[in-house]
């Protein structure tokens, strides 16, 4: 069983991830020329790979990274398919989806915003980065913890809106703890602002295009394959 759902998540996840990179091709790249343009008028630094040899890699790169991610998608949901309230696989698989964006990126992002590459001092990349993964693993263990106590306050028979209101605020205070007790992110003095957001929009909606697209794209598999008579 976990098998099947496997490998429709690695399916799924290589649908999404060159999705997600025809959205970066399109939108992102153009931008990301204009940033590293900005750096190369600053400081001259050789390309180990010509831009062209990165565009092509991009699709690569997003290809395996939604069959990674998707293969562990497919265990996550086997694992959680039951304890989800949606009545069929498709919502369950959306709404999964859509939790995980919520912890695993729009949480940090809030906090550590996509930045290009001549953002930040390259001395301090070890603890930028450690700092990112840490918010991001709690930002998920936060999200976990919240579906948790949701599912118990409706055991306990406590109403749709009143689970919303004490999950939301309780969500929202975490949060704020983690962003107050992590350090800030690097200052963007001096770079440009219409560049600097842009590239942070392209990356939110790479990001966005993977995760919607990889619950859809496993709800769908899903219930094709349970109208087909397979085990699900």
């Amino acid at each position: 069983m976990v098998s099947a759902y496997l490998r429709r998540g690695m399916a799924a996840g290589l649908l999404a991830g060159l999705l997600a990179g025809l959205f970066a091709f399109f939108v992102g790249e153009p931008i990301l020329d204009r940033a590293i343009a900005l750096e190369e008028a600053g400081a001259h630094h050789e390309e180990v790979f010509s831009r062209s040899t990165q565009k092509v890699g991009l699709f690569f790169a997003t290809g395996l990274f939604g069959v990674t991610v998707g293969g562990v998608f497919g265990i996550v949901y086997a694992f959680f398919r039951e304890r989800l309230g949606a009545d069929s696989d498709l919502k369950r698989s959306i709404s999964l989806a859509g939790a995980i964006f919520a912890g695993a990126f729009l949480i940090p992002f809030l906090k550590y915003p996509a930045n290009p590459p001549s953002v930040g001092d390259p001395s301090t990349i070890r603890e930028r980065t450690a700092a990112y993964f840490t918010l991001v693993a709690l930002s998920l263990l936060a999200t976990l913890i919240a579906w948790l106590a949701a599912r118990s306050l409706k055991a306990r028979g406590v109403g749709p809106s009143l689970r919303r209101l004490t999950i939301g605020a309780g969500l929202v205070v975490v949060v704020g703890v983690l962003f107050l007790a992590l350090p800030a992110g690097p200052s963007t003095s001096g770079f440009p602002s219409g560049t600097l957001w842009a590239f942070r929009l392209s990356s939110f909606g790479t990001q966005l295009a993977f995760w919607a697209g990889l619950g859809l794209l496993f709800g769908v598999l899903c219930e094709r394959a349970k109208r087909k008579g397979k085990t699900a």
